[in-house]
């Protein structure tokens, strides 16, 4: 079994809350570990698609991380628009963390299935500031496709959704097109944002968006 979870948004200093957008973020981060360990088995892959920790560095991060790590089943993470301790992979991977995968220009296979996946960015044109982000992370998802066995059926990760403010698919989905990728989840959207959640087929491609808030912080099924 594949389940994705988005937004995780942990904190192990108890300092921050998501309550602002939402009181169903009440004692969400149990609510979270309870669903898991009621639903996966350590036979499962967990997608993380983004926003797992508030934590500034990846020493502080560990401790949100640990938690994730000690839950069942294997997890593919990526990077969200608020892990800022996200900056060096090799880092990340010196903290030996076992059951857990980080996702940045490379690929996570599993069965005859590969995992690719990048951050994403909002969907902006060649005027914003932020152009030259959203370009780098279309290269990053390609340079993630690229590393994936090319007989494997792909699932990609994004955090942010792939489309554009008026829900048309963007140049992330047709990255997605070109490499048959089958099933992608993303997150990032919150309160009123859930209002634009867009899901299901589109060019062969099934999409979910998986923010813990919108799954009421329950694992979703997706493979």
């Amino acid at each position: 079994m594949i389940y994705s979870i988005s937004d995780l948004h942990l904190d192990y200093t108890g300092n921050k809350t998501m309550e602002l957008f939402g009181e169903n973020w009440e004692n969400y981060e149990n609510r979270i570990f309870n669903n898991w360990k009621n639903i996966v088995n350590n036979d499962d892959i967990v997608l993380v698609a983004g926003d797992i920790s508030w934590a500034m560095t990846v020493k502080e991060a560990y401790n949100d991380l640990i938690r994730i790590e000690r839950l069942p089943g294997k997890k593919v993470l990526i990077k969200g628009n608020h892990d800022y301790w996200w900056s060096s992979l090799k880092k990340i991977n010196d903290l030996n963390l076992s059951s857990m995968f980080f996702l940045q220009n490379n690929s996570f296979d599993f069965n005859e299935i590969s995992i690719v996946g990048t951050r994403g960015w909002e969907d902006c044109n060649e005027d914003s500031d932020e152009y030259k982000i959203f370009k780098r992370e279309l290269l990053r998802l390609e340079m993630s496709i690229k590393t994936a066995k090319s007989t494997n059926k792909k699932i990609a990760i994004l955090h942010y959704p792939p489309f554009d403010r008026n829900g048309v698919p963007n140049e992330f989905h047709f990255i997605l097109k070109k490499y048959n990728v089958e099933i992608c989840t993303y997150g990032h959207l919150h309160g009123p944002g859930l209002s634009n959640i867009i899901e299901g087929t589109i060019d062969g491609i099934k999409y979910f968006c998986t923010s813990s808030d919108y799954l009421n912080f329950i694992p979703k099924l997706i493979y």
